[in-house]
C-alpha cells in the first residue's frame, strides 16, 4: 500500500461521515409521523425499524421503511468504490473501507442524529451494506432468515439465526474459495463478520428473553394466524 496523502484521508473520512448521515435517516420515524401521525418509538416494541412498523402499522408502512433502510446500507458501501480511482488505496483497503462504512451506516441507524439518537436495530441497513460488500453471503443468510421465519413466524429469531450464520459462512467460503481478492479472505472482514453475529444477538437480547418466556409476538405475512 502506498502512503496516503491528505486528500486521500479527507475523501475517506468524508465518505464515512456521509455513511453515518445516510444511516441516520430515520425512515420509520418520519413515515410514521407524516402518514400515520404517530412516533413509532412510542408504540409496540418502541423500535424504529421494519418489524415494529409491520406489527403496529402493517405492510403498507413496513415495506417502504425496509426498502429505504436497505438502500441506506447498500448506498453507503457503494460510495466507497469512489476510492478505487485513488492509486494510493489498495484492494485490501477498499475492503476495509467498505467494512468501516458498514459500521458507520449501522451506527447511524441505531443512533440517528436526525432522531435524537434513538433509532432501530439496524438489521435491514446491515443487510443492504452486506449486499454491497459480497452479495452471495447475504443471499444465503436471507434464505436462512426466510426459512426460519416461515416455520416459526418470529422475525427476531430469524434475524438472530441469520446473523449467527453469517460468520460461519464467511469461514466456509474462506476454506473453499482461495481467491485473494474476495472479501472473505480478508482478516478484518472475518473479524467483522463475527462482530455482526455478536451485535445481532446483543441488540436482540430483550427478544431472546421474550422467546424463552414464550411472550414474543409472532408475525404472519402469508396467512392469518391460527386462533
Amino acid at each position: 500500500m502506498e502512503e496516503w496523502g491528505v486528500l486521500t484521508y479527507y475523501c475517506a473520512v468524508t465518505l464515512l461521515i456521509i455513511a453515518y448521515l445516510l444511516g441516520s435517516i430515520p425512515s420509520a420515524v418520519w413515515i410514521g409521523k407524516k402518514y400515520y401521525g404517530i412516533d413509532i418509538r412510542e408504540h409496540g416494541s418502541k423500535n424504529a425499524g421494519t418489524t415494529n412498523m409491520l406489527r403496529v402499522l402493517g405492510k403498507r408502512a413496513a415495506i417502504p421503511v425496509f426498502i429505504i433502510d436497505f438502500f441506506k446500507g447498500f448506498g453507503a458501501v457503494q460510495l466507497t468504490f469512489i476510492m478505487k480511482f485513488d492509486d494510493a488505496v489498495s484492494d485490501q483497503w477498499l475492503i476495509n473501507l467498505r467494512i468501516i462504512a458498514t459500521i458507520a451506516v449501522v451506527l447511524g441507524h441505531v443512533f440517528p442524529i436526525f432522531a435524537n439518537f434513538k433509532g432501530g436495530k439496524g438489521v435491514a441497513t446491515l443487510l443492504g451494506a452486506g449486499t454491497g460488500i459480497y452479495p452471495p453471503l447475504v443471499l444465503i443468510c436471507f434464505g436462512v432468515w426466510c426459512l426460519v421465519f416461515a416455520i416459526w413466524h418470529y422475525v427476531s429469531l430469524a434475524s438472530i439465526t441469520a446473523g449467527c450464520c453469517y460468520p460461519i459462512l464467511v469461514l466456509i467460503f474462506s476454506f473453499i474459495n482461495h481467491n485473494p481478492e474476495a472479501p472473505f479472505m480478508n482478516v478484518p472482514f472475518i473479524i467483522f463478520s463475527w462482530t455482526v453475529g455478536v451485535m445481532l444477538v446483543w441488540t436482540h437480547r430483550k427478544n431472546i428473553v421474550r422467546l424463552r418466556e414464550g411472550t414474543e409476538s409472532k408475525i404472519y405475512i402469508w396467512r392469518p394466524p391460527h386462533r
